[in-house]
């Protein structure tokens, strides 16, 4: 990829907030630097928005509400179904742009753009299909109609590892059940999500319906929005100790939420397991995104009988995983998001090697330029070590043992999260047997990636609450509405 043809992308990318249907600047003037982990270089410097900005973009909305709501769902629809055409025209830019902010290898970055593109298809889909019912009541007096409403203006706290599945997997469901938007991109990765909606924008979208208020102060802008009564709806991707507080602030006016909060995903391998398909599904659940991910395999929990071999197979593979800038052939692990996230990993792996762990591979940082670590492989980890509670949130892969069934059971739902578990076994009831007794909102079995626009997101415990996706999604952003009509 040629610094030219990046060049070309950056200064393509508008620099303003969006705001009722306008790029414009924020109220003080204030900007803020983006950077390329892989190098710590500016590529962007970009409006920096106030609370005051914040509140502007909730006009917006609010003002565009009712229209939008009438709007026919076909026509949600059809905007909804262009995007997704725009975004396959633009798939290698919206691909390049996280590379170059996020750092993820390109491959990785060209799936994303697959999979957040998906959304947009199947809300596109799902707008046209909203529906009720109707029927008389048991005492046989009344005529029961049930209708679904959009909820009203909504306000969209993304995350900065996915900076184009998670806008498109919150706008569109939105946008199909006919809510308004205000967004805030993460100030690590706002870059993609401000180029998605300028293709919103090409696709026909209303002056209004999509806000985008990207800030430096994430708190200081979100409160205000948070407690205006105008908004109905809170969606945030991030941290469970974030989640907590928007949590409670959010129900000072009583607002729907959804909460996409962090994980710690147990990576069960039986004795029965093929261990072929168990490697390969450890290497997609724990390396994919630079194993920033919430649901990133975190805690390996492998039989003993197999514990060697499986550990063996890992550590070969990833001993040939390249180390580089996302946008070189063929690296596989990128560098993580910043200096606190590398500084995290090292923290994590030196302390499980302090209590007993052995180190197969990797285990500290790579000197030079940007904010890389090296993936690691750890065994023999030793029950209590902060590793095994903890989000990773990089390329560490840390093996536990267990003996029996119910030991795996335990240790898998030994945690306060419960986003998605991963359970590798040939043995059919057995695997039933998991999807019955983990504390899991998804499961992958025999599988180690499971998202899928068609399917529901969302965890349980304190992983979260609400869905992303599937027929459920769209769910979110409706209200129930029931009237009863006298039998004449």
């Amino acid at each position: 990829m040629s610094t030219q043809t990046e060049q070309a992308l950056l200064d393509s990318i508008p620099t303003g907030l969006f705001i009722g249907g306008q790029w414009i600047d924020g109220e003080t003037g204030g900007t803020f630097d983006v950077q390329d982990p892989a190098t710590g270089t500016v590529i962007r410097t970009i409006a920096d928005a106030t609370p005051a900005d914040g509140i502007r973009a909730l006009d917006a909305a609010v003002a565009a509400q009712d229209e939008w709501a009438a709007t026919a769902p076909r026509v949600r629809s059809e905007i909804l179904r262009t995007a997704f055409d725009l975004v396959q025209e633009h798939k290698e830019d919206l691909a390049l742009l996280m590379t170059l902010e996020m750092g993820k290898p390109l491959a990785e970055a060209r799936g994303e753009v697959v999979y957040g593109g998906e959304f947009l298809r199947w809300f596109s889909e799902e707008a046209v299909r909203i529906s009720g019912r109707y029927g008389i009541n048991p005492e046989g007096t009344g005529h029961m109609v049930v209708s679904q409403r959009p909820v009203g203006p909504s306000f969209f706290v993304t995350p900065w590892n996915f900076p184009f599945a998670m806008a498109t997997r919150k706008i569109a469901p939105a946008l199909a059940a006919g809510c308004t938007v205000v967004i805030k991109p993460p100030a690590l990765t706002p870059l993609t999500t401000i180029f998605f909606v300028s293709l919103l924008e090409k696709a026909g979208l209303p002056a209004g319906v999509v806000n985008v208020v990207q800030t430096s102060k994430s708190s200081a802008l979100s409160a205000p929005i948070i407690a205006d009564p105008r908004l109905r709806k809170l969606s945030f991707t991030g941290s469970t100790e974030v989640g907590r507080k928007l949590i409670a602030q959010a129900a000072e006016g009583v607002l729907r939420v959804s909460m996409e909060l962090g994980g710690n995903a147990p990576f069960v391998v039986f004795d029965d397991a093929d261990l072929d398909k168990a490697v390969e599904g450890a290497l997609a659940a724990k390396f994919r995104n630079i194993g920033q991910a919430c649901t990133a395999a975190n805690r390996f929990i492998v039989h003993k009988d197999v514990a060697g071999e499986f550990a063996k197979r890992v550590t070969e593979r990833v001993n040939g995983m390249k180390i580089g800038r996302g946008t070189e052939e063929g690296v596989a692990i990128g560098p993580l998001i910043d200096a606190d996230a590398v500084a995290k990993a090292g923290e994590l792996v030196d302390e499980a090697v302090g209590r007993g762990a052995t180190l197969l591979a990797g285990g500290k940082a790579v000197e030079g330029t940007g904010t890389f670590y090296e993936p690691t492989v750890l065994t023999d980890v030793v029950a209590g070590s902060a590793i095994l509670r903890e989000e990773i949130f990089g390329p560490v892969l840390a093996i536990a043992t267990f003996e029996t069934e119910d030991e795996a059971v335990h240790l898998a739902n030994d945690t306060e999260y419960g986003l998605v578990s991963y359970v590798f076994t040939e043995n059919l009831q057995r695997g039933q047997r998991m999807i019955d007794k983990l504390e899991t909102g998804m499961m992958g079995l025999n599988v180690g990636v499971v998202s899928n626009a068609a399917a529901p997101f969302g965890g349980v415990k304190q992983s979260g609450v609400g869905r992303e996706g599937g027929f459920e999604g769209i769910h979110e952003y409706l209200s129930t509405k029931y009237t009863l009509i006298p039998v004449s």
